[in-house]
């Protein structure tokens, strides 16, 4: 090559080398995207989500049909963990709100775990007699219905279990 010709190959090269980068450095970009919101932030994003369709869910009455959740598991009786009584004392919720919850509310199947061990666990909403939207966890078993924790939907109460 001459030395007009070498001067243009090299600049040629340089040229492709720049594009090459700049397409790298934007598909790159396109990966890793923004910033990601944090865990707790897509959960109540999620909550918010579930809450708007909360309505259009039918209640899960039949026990096995589509779920395996038995709402007469353990034959009525409800065995409340030392969580679970904590929460519902900070968030002002009675026993009968968890048996109402349990008996007319919705499943919902993003917040249940059906296949946990030792105990499948499934996540009930609904509205109490008193107003509240809440999220209660039951995890049948032979013993009776156990209650693990109990949220309010719409207000963060301050709490301090352990």
């Amino acid at each position: 090559m001459k030395g007009g010709k070498k001067g243009l190959y090299l600049i040629g090269v340089i040229v492709a080398i720049a594009v090459f980068i700049v397409l790298k450095n934007k598909g790159l970009q396109d990966v890793t995207g923004p910033e990601k919101p944090r865990q707790e932030d897509t959960d109540r994003q999620r909550d918010k989500e579930d809450n708007q369709d909360r309505d259009k869910r039918p209640p899960s009455d039949e026990p096995g049909r589509e779920t395996g959740f038995d709402r007469r598991a353990g034959n009525g009786k409800l065995i409340l963990t030392k969580h679970a009584r904590c929460r519902m004392g900070c968030r002002h919720i009675d026993e009968s709100e968890v048996r109402e919850i349990l008996e007319k509310g919705t499943i919902n199947e993003r917040k249940s775990e059906p296949a946990a061990r030792p105990d499948p666990k499934y996540a009930l909403e609904g509205r109490t007699h008193d107003g509240q939207q809440v999220r209660i966890i039951f995890a049948p078993t032979d013993r009776g219905m156990v209650v693990v924790t109990v949220i309010d939907l719409d207000t963060d109460w301050s709490c301090d279990c352990k």
